[in-house]
């Protein structure tokens, strides 16, 4: 069986869920910097072939419901012009769009809690929004590790966003690990 390494930002995702096949998971904590600094030390300790990572998002597109897979994550909040377009690191090699080579929507993820929709991001066709995957996305692929990337849709980006995933931040566990006991039996 290959070696996986579960990560998600918060125990709450998981509800505290038992993980089939006893793959070792990881907390990372809110946000880019605390989901890249523990997955750093979390695959120089499991060595794991695949990183999967678990989370809630923010919907920005109506076809996105439930859980959902991520097949590419853009850096929505890097924001350096005139240096350098939005979303794109200046002065350096990083990626732009980070695709995992599997079939789902588009992610965009950024240190904020969004509450409205960002025009930006429509034009860059993102489907959903999260706080840590481009940050785990980007060390996996510097680490030459493969990923994958599930998240369950918690709130639709608008005043209500706050209230709406504090109420179904526990709602995608089952669904999750269905698909990650699909996964293990492969």
């Amino acid at each position: 069986m290959e070696r996986l390494l579960i990560v998600t930002a918060l125990p709450q995702e998981l509800d505290h869920a038992p993980i089939p096949y006893e793959h070792p998971v990881v907390f990372t904590g809110i946000g880019k910097l605390n989901a890249a600094v523990t997955l750093m030390d979390a695959i120089s300790k499991h060595s794991p072939a695949m990183v999967i990572n678990f989370g809630t998002a923010g919907r920005l597109s109506a076809h996105a419901s439930g859980l959902v897979e991520v097949a590419e994550v853009i850096q929505r909040d890097m924001d350096a012009e005139p240096l350098s377009p939005r979303g794109t690191t200046p002065f350096d090699e990083t990626p732009t769009t980070i695709a995992s080579g599997f079939e789902g929507v588009r992610c965009g993820t950024g240190d904020s809690f969004m509450r409205s929709t960002d025009s930006w991001l429509l034009d860059q066709q993102v489907d959903i929004v999260d706080m840590e995957l481009f940050a785990l996305a980007l060390v996996c692929h510097r680490r030459g590790v493969a990923w994958r990337s599930f998240k369950y849709i918690t709130d639709d980006t608008d005043e209500n966003a706050g209230r709406d995933w504090m109420e179904r931040i526990h709602h995608g566990r089952a669904l999750f690990l269905k698909k990650l006991t699909e996964i293990g039996s492969t």
